[in-house]
């Protein structure tokens, strides 16, 4: 009788077979076949090293089995089959409306990267293309004294993050607002906006594997260079911003583009799991 660890390697193989994509919750065949494996067998994502050698009827094999050729064959994202992804421990409910969370702001709330640059009188966040809600949650859970809005530009996305700030009883200190841009928070000042905005170029845009197209456009796209959000709110957020205000923006690979398009900035690069090209930070005052 099979295992479940030997079913989880099994199910890697078959991933890995197929040539499927990674990188919107995990980074490996076997990592996105345990997630699949142990969500559909009812089981904690953290269950394997304590379960490995538990074994597994017909019935649960053919069901996993049933997931993991569904994800081949349909080349949807792991999160949007189970409904659920997860964000430096804390699960989300997670659908097509919105972009699987993923963002590298993530770690620098959850390891304080960002706390030296608020400071006593920090009370209003600003999640910026909030899409589920997740980086809206972790900032409301690390920082429990301020407020954070949530904004986007798609309602859509906006119904999903409203069911996280409701899963995480969070009703009370997260709002949602809609509009593009910065437009959905005109007349508000912010101590700390975040902000993982559309920033794929076209080219990558064009090269994008189909898990990765299958998540809203309007989250990805950032233009030819991937600078055509990034241009509009650097421009507008000092107005968005209280005196000491700083700015945490994700670029992912853009780096070369950004420095292009803004050779007169100079912003603090923030080290991320990824990198110290991910993550910047800017003040109020050098976007003056």
């Amino acid at each position: 009788m099979t295992d479940l660890l030997a079913l989880v390697r099994q199910g890697a193989e078959r991933l890995e077979g197929a040539g499927v994509a990674f990188g919107q919750g995990t980074l490996n065949a076997f990592d996105e076949a345990a997630w699949l494996t142990l969500w559909r067998l009812g089981l904690p994502l953290d269950a394997l090293d304590e379960q490995g050698e538990r074994a597994v009827s017909e019935t649960e094999v053919q069901a996993v089995q049933g997931l993991i050729a569904q994800r081949i064959a349909t080349r949807q994202p792991a999160a949007y089959l189970t409904g659920e992804a997860w964000l430096q421990g804390v699960p989300f409910h997670i659908d097509r409306r919105s972009i699987v969370p993923r963002s590298f702001i993530a770690e620098l709330i959850a390891d304080a990267s960002i706390d030296p640059w608020l400071h006593a009188d920090t009370q209003q966040v600003l999640d910026l293309c909030t899409g589920n809600g997740s980086l809206a949650v972790l900032a409301a859970m690390a920082w429990p004294d301020v407020v954070v809005t949530g904004a986007d530009v798609s309602m859509d996305a906006l119904e999903v993050a409203r069911r996280n700030v409701q899963r995480h009883g969070l009703e009370a200190r997260i709002r949602l607002a809609q509009g593009d841009g910065l437009a959905a928070v005109a007349g508000q000042r912010f101590d700390l906006i975040l902000c993982n905005p559309p920033y794929v170029n076209a080219a990558s845009m064009a090269a994008l594997p189909p898990e990765f197209r299958a998540e809203p456009v309007l989250a990805l796209a950032g233009g030819n260079d991937g600078m055509d959000f990034i241009r509009a709110l650097l421009q507008r957020a000092p107005q968005a911003m209280n005196e000491c205000g700083v700015l945490v923006l994700e670029i992912g690979h853009e780096r070369v583009h950004f420095e292009a398009a803004f050779p007169q900035l100079q912003p603090i690069w923030l080290s991320t799991s990824a990198g110290d090209d991910m993550v910047l930070l800017l003040s109020r005052e050098q976007l003056l």
